[in-house]
């Protein structure tokens, strides 16, 4: 059974940074050839799509974002440990909401939720104004 599991969630001010960490294990699942994607969901609204970084091929990783969160969020993803990364810098009131890490054994990276097959459970970022 493959596991993610996020962290690095919490509360912070208007301004301030944070750092997102999933761990993925488990099941047959190859961590390297996987589209690795965070999500978001506030209160009252759809899961929103946040950024993702494609499977590891001959040229590397590409990376890709919402409009609203570029220049200001970066993913990474670290293949040896099977981690993914999101560092989130000059947050704003509008970035609250619960993250989730997800993971698509497709062959090109997407933006929508449903064509991902791992999903870990959330980890809550609040940011204050």
């Amino acid at each position: 059974q493959v596991q993610l599991v996020e962290s690095g969630g919490g509360l912070v001010q208007a301004g301030g940074s944070l750092r997102l960490s999933c761990t993925t294990s488990g099941g047959t699942f190859t961590f390297s050839r996987s589209n690795l994607g965070w999500f978001r969901q506030a209160p009252g609204k759809g899961r929103e799509f946040v950024a993702q970084i494609s499977r590891v091929t001959w040229s590397g990783s590409s990376t890709y974002y919402v409009d609203s969160v570029k220049g200001r969020f970066t993913i990474s993803r670290d293949n040896a440990k099977n981690m993914v990364f999101l560092q989130m810098n000059s947050l704003k009131p509008e970035d609250t909401a619960v993250y989730y890490c997800a993971a698509s054994r497709e062959l090109a990276a997407t933006t929508t939720p449903s064509t991902y097959d791992y999903w870990g459970q959330g980890t809550q970022v609040t940011v204050s104004s």
